[in-house]
C-alpha cells in the first residue's frame, strides 16, 4: 500500500496573495455563518447590514502581507461599526487578532505595539457590548489576546530575519567558495605552466645550440657535430624524463592516486645535486660554467631543492639565449638559516652557437616572473639585474631550517674550489 505524503514544498510554492485571499474569504465566510445560524436572545437578527459589516472586518485580511497596517486598521473599524450596530461579537472577533499577528510579523515593534493597542481596545470594547461575560474577564482577555498574537508574530518577524541572514551568509560564502576555487586553479596553472617552462625553455635552447653547432661544423668537424648530437640525444632523453614526472603528477592528482596507492611511481624531484648535470649540459652548449659550494651541504627540503634548481637551471638557460660566450659562476651557499644562490656571468656575446632567430619564441620571456614566484612560494626572494662591471647577476635566497650540530656534519672540505 503506498502512503501519498505532500511535502511541505508543495505548500510553499503557493502564491502568500491568494492563500491571505483564502484566509480572509474564509474568515469572512465562517463568521457570517456562525452569526447566522447562532442568534442568542436579545442580539438583534444577522441580517444584510451584518454581512456587510462582517465583510468589512474579513475581507481586509487579503493585504495583511502588502499593508499589514492597513488591513489591521480597516478590520478594526469594521468590527467597530460592527459592534456599535449591536450585532454579537461572533467570529469577528478573530479579524483583528489575525490582522496584527501580520503587523507584528512585518513590521517594526513600534509599529506593532502601536497596533496592538488598537487592536485591544476594540477587543475591550466588544467585552463591553456583552455585559454577561464580566469585567474581569474583559480586561484579561483585551490584554492576553493582543500579546499573544504579539508574541507569536514578533517570534516569526525575528525567525523571517535569522533566515534572511543566513541565506545572506550562504550566498556569501558560496561566492567566497567559488573565489577560493578559482583561486586554487588559477595557482595551479601558474605551477604549470612554471614548470613547464623550465623544463622546455631548458633543454630546448640546449638542442637549439647543438643543432645549430652541428649544423655549422659538419663538413669540416664531423666529430664535433657527432658530440653534438649526442648531447641532443641526451638532452631530449632528460627533458622527455621531466616532462614524464609532471604528467605523472598531474595525472595522479586527477585520479586521486598516489605512488603508494597504487599509482605509477615518481620520478625523482630535481634537487641541488643534479646541478652537475645542468652544468654539463650547458657547458656542451658552449658556455663556460664553474659550479662552486660555500659552507657545509646539508639535507634540505625537497620543495627548496627543486626551488633552488629551477633557478639555476633558468639563469643558465638565459645566458645560453643572450650570453653564449660568457663565463658563469654558479655559487650555492649553505648557511645556518638561509640559502643563498648566485648566478654570475661576465656578459661576453657572440660566436656561431646563437639561436636562429626563426626559432626563438617573439614576446616577453617569463623567466625572471617565474624565478621569483618560486621564491616567493617558499618565502624567499629573487634579486636579478646587471652588474656595474658588465654581465647579469641573480641572486636567490631561501630561508631553511638550521643544520644538524658541527659533531654531526661531515668533515669540511675545501672551501670555495669548483664541485664540477
Amino acid at each position: 500500500m503506498r502512503l501519498r505524503v505532500w511535502p511541505a514544498d508543495r505548500l510553499r510554492s503557493v502564491d502568500p496573495r491568494l492563500a491571505d485571499a483564502a484566509l480572509a474569504l474564509g474568515l469572512t465566510g465562517a463568521a457570517a455563518v456562525a452569526g447566522r445560524q447562532y442568534h442568542p436572545a436579545g442580539w438583534p437578527p444577522f441580517d444584510a447590514t451584518a454581512y456587510a459589516l462582517t465583510a468589512l472586518v474579513g475581507l481586509p485580511l487579503a493585504a495583511r502581507r502588502r499593508a499589514p497596517v492597513f488591513a489591521l486598521v480597516a478590520s478594526c473599524l469594521g468590527f467597530a461599526c460592527y459592534l456599535a450596530a449591536g450585532y454579537q461579537p461572533s467570529l469577528n472577533f478573530w479579524g483583528p487578532a489575525v490582522a496584527l499577528y501580520g503587523v507584528a510579523a512585518r513590521r517594526p515593534p513600534r509599529t506593532a505595539a502601536a497596533c496592538a493597542a488598537l487592536c485591544a481596545a476594540v477587543v475591550f470594547y466588544s467585552g463591553l457590548t456583552a455585559p454577561e461575560i464580566g469585567l474581569t474577564v474583559t480586561v484579561v482577555q483585551a490584554l492576553g489576546v493582543p500579546a499573544v498574537v504579539w508574541t507569536f508574530g514578533s517570534g516569526a518577524r525575528t525567525l523571517d530575519e535569522r533566515n534572511r541572514q543566513l541565506a545572506e551568509l550562504t550566498a556569501r560564502l558560496h561566492r567566497e567558495q567559488e573565489w577560493r576555487e578559482r583561486q586554487a586553479v588559477s595557482e595551479e596553472q601558474r605551477r604549470i605552466a612554471r614548470e613547464l617552462h623550465d623544463v622546455v625553455a631548458h633543454h630546448m635552447s640546449v638542442i637549439n645550440v647543438q643543432a645549430g653547432m652541428a649544423g655549422y661544423v659538419f663538413p669540416s668537424a664531423p666529430e664535433k657535430a657527432r658530440a653534438a648530437l649526442g648531447t641532443i640525444s641526451e638532452t631530449s632523453r632528460e627533458a622527455l624524463r621531466e616532462l614524464r614526472r609532471i604528467l605523472t603528477l598531474l595525472r595522479s592528482a586527477a585520479d586521486g592516486e598516489d605512488a603508494e596507492g597504487g599509482g605509477a611511481p615518481y620520478a625523482p624531484i630535481p634537487g641541488l645535486a643534479g646541478l652537475r648535470d645542468v652544468a654539463e649540459r650547458v657547458r656542451a652548449a658552449g658556455v663556460a660554467v664553474d659550479l662552486r659550494t660555500d659552507g657545509a651541504p646539508r639535507p634540505l627540503p625537497p620543495g627548496v631543492e627543486l626551488c633552488a634548481y629551477r633557478v639555476v637551471q633558468e639563469a643558465l638557460t638565459n645566458v645560453i639565449k643572450h650570453a653564449r660566450h660568457a663565463a658563469v659562476t654558479v655559487l650555492v651557499s649553505y648557511r645556518p638559516h638561509e640559502l643563498f644562490v648566485t648566478i654570475t656571468d661576465d656578459g661576453r656575446e657572440g660566436g656561431y652557437g646563437r639561436p636562429d632567430p626563426a626559432n626563438v619564441v617573439p614576446g616577453p620571456g617569463h623567466g625572471l616572473i617565474g624565478m621569483r614566484e618560486r621564491a616567493r612560494l617558499y618565502g624567499g626572494t629573487v634579486d636579478a639585474g646587471p652588474r656595474t662591471e658588465g654581465g647579469f647577476r641573480v641572486r636567490l635566497t631561501l630561508p631553511v631550517a638550521a643544520g644538524p650540530p658541527p659533531s654531526a656534519r661531515p668533515a669540511p672540505g675545501p672551501q670555495n674550489r669548483p664541485s664540477a
